[in-house]
């Protein structure tokens, strides 16, 4: 057996076994299989870093095989996004292949089994072979045209490849066992009529084939080793088998089909189908809205590829379906930017501070640690002067022991500044603060190591100074649904838990000024606020930031709990 030095998962195990038992080694080969009738979310990501990762464990190809069979959904707009997340991703494919490149192949296959007598062409509606397929305890009832000849079911297959017929008047179908104790196996449809143009072949086909006569049939041109499909194809398995029990020449590869429990993520859905609903009725911002789970979302919310990559990994591989907590997510970003982002000061909720015995048009430039987990990060310098911005919040005028911040008659220190006490406020006719009138230590100043300086104060606050400050627009995201599990409740529709608070716009936030030549995507972390990054909507007059995660780390605490 190969050797691996990490903890193998079953998946793994499974190769190592089939290697042991005498595969060679070069004969590995992989796929990730989309269909392009969406975007890409981070269900997708399990699966994508899943099959690419095997792909670097052991040094073998991996196909991007899109599954373009249903024409009525699919467009190139997703076929784009599908591969731009891919890459995003840090991952590179053997080839990009598409089902439709193997249409004919597949309708040879389709003839040949007809003249085997495997395979008929069926007149009925889809709601009379549903019927007539039974129950998981009561057999199948065999189609009226199931014994049709041989010569009948080639023209008429032949004539729905040339479109004589309408849309849901004849269908082809496996002849396999309609007795068979997995429903799959009673005769499955194999094609269908769509009079529809494909992204791809245009009108050129008026049939298209299923997914299950389609995906194995696939693997096997490809010469796929090992096919990995989530949990709800497992009792496709045996009709996999059984499709390629009909094409298999032993001289080639045999594709094994594998499941593995899917991702599924609390606080979301994961249904393409009903993420598509929040878009087309404008309950998001498009596909790519930072609240959705899609990888397009998640990257505008401020997501690295790494953090996606680490959470995939840490959420493993499972043989049952589970349900992964959306702060192990968070976490694996929080933990990233952590590391990596660039510290900031910007305040969001604005109160004017006035330091009374600082001089009048007096400005300087402070000296501030970029980032205190990088050493190599450097430092910047801020502008400080006698008007600034401090967060609303971290003022009172009256409050216990326990608020660390400023209160009048008390003293905080200025974050990379001096120590200030504030003495009262200038209120307007409604009681609300105005201003904040401060008094500063000028021998207290942050780093110049005079006794002054080394004084502990318990509260440190950050700050803008007004007149060099950048205004932005801040959108703050927060999870999408209340409930946990939204598309669980049989008796509601999953919108009803949307949370109305998920997006708040802050329209005039204030940020400083080494923030004005930021680019898109880049982000920061605004000190005791959050991780922050740079949205697509920022223009040269005015920046728009996205919150990514707020600072605090609720999986720790989880964590710690249990």
């Amino acid at each position: 057996m190969s050797e691996i030095k990490k903890s193998l998962n079953f998946l793994e195990q499974i190769i190592e076994e089939d290697l042991g038992n005498g595969m060679d080694r070069s004969e590995l080969k992989f796929r990730f299989p989309p269909e392009p009738n969406g975007y890409l979310h981070i269900g997708h990501a399990a699966s994508i870093c899943l099959n690419f990762g095997l792909g670097l464990t052991y040094n073998a190809p991996v196909n991007l095989r899109f599954d373009d069979t249903n024409p009525e959904k699919e467009e190139q707009e997703y076929v784009d996004a599908i591969q731009k997340d891919i890459e995003w991703l840090g991952f590179k494919w053997a080839e990009v292949l598409y089902s439709s490149d193997y249409f004919q192949k597949l309708y040879d296959w389709a003839v040949l089994l007809i003249k085997q007598g495997k395979a008929y062409v069926d007149d009925q509606d889809s709601k009379t072979m549903a019927e007539q397929k039974g129950t998981p305890t009561q057999v199948g009832v065999n189609s009226p045209f199931r014994e049709r000849s041989i010569e009948e079911n080639l023209s008429l297959f032949e004539k729905m490849k040339n479109g004589d017929f309408e849309e849901g008047t004849h269908v082809l179908r496996a002849k396999i066992d309609m007795s068979s104790s997995n429903m799959l196996m009673r005769d499955p449809v194999m094609y269908r009529i769509l009079q529809r143009a494909h992204h791809r072949t245009g009108e050129d086909w008026k049939i298209y084939p299923m997914y299950d006569w389609t995906h194995g049939e696939s693997d096997y041109i490809e010469q796929i080793s090992h096919s990995l499909c989530t949990l709800e194809f497992k009792h496709h398995r045996e009709l996999y088998d059984w499709f390629l029990d009909q094409v298999y020449d032993a001289k080639l590869l045999r594709p094994k089909q594998r499941e593995f429990a899917r991702r599924n993520l609390s606080y979301t859905v994961m249904s393409k189908r009903k993420l598509l609903q929040l878009v087309e009725e404008g309950l998001v911002n498009g596909w790519d809205d930072p609240r959705m789970p899609t990888i397009s979302g998640l990257r505008r919310r401020g997501y690295t590829p790494a953090s996606i990559r680490n959470f995939s990994e840490a959420a493993g591989i499972a043989k049952r379906e589970n349900v992964t907590d959306l702060a192990l997510l968070e976490f694996h970003i929080r933990q990233e930017l952590n590391k990596v982002a660039p510290r900031v000061m910007a305040v969001l909720d604005p109160v004017k501070l006035v330091i009374t015995n600082y001089p009048e048009g007096k400005e300087e430039m402070l000296t501030a640690e970029n980032n205190p987990e990088d050493e190599e990060a450097g430092f910047r310098t801020v502008p400080f002067s006698r008007e600034l911005y401090i967060e609303r919040e971290d003022f009172r005028e009256v409050a216990n022991k326990k608020f660390f911040r400023l209160k009048l008659g008390k003293e905080v220190r200025l974050k990379n500044a001096y120590i200030i006490q504030a003495n009262d406020v200038v209120k307007n006719d409604n009681g609300d603060i105005l201003e904040i009138h401060c008094t500063y230590d000028p021998d207290s100043k942050s780093g110049s190591g005079s006794e002054a300086s080394m004084r502990k104060v318990k509260g440190t606050i950050h700050w803008v100074s007004i007149e060099h400050a950048l205004e932005a627009e801040v959108r703050l995201y927060d999870r999408l649904f209340t409930d946990e599990a939204p598309d669980s409740h049989k008796d509601k529709d999953f919108k009803e838990f949307i949370n109305p608070d998920s997006l708040k716009i802050i329209e005039s936030a204030f940020i400083e000024p080494s923030l004005a030549t930021v680019s898109t995507g880049d982000g920061f972390q605004f000190q005791r606020l959050g991780y922050f990054n740079v949205d697509p909507d920022s223009t040269n007059d005015k920046l728009v930031f996205n919150r990514t995660v707020a600072l605090r780390d609720s999986w720790a605490k989880m964590q710690q709990k249990k």
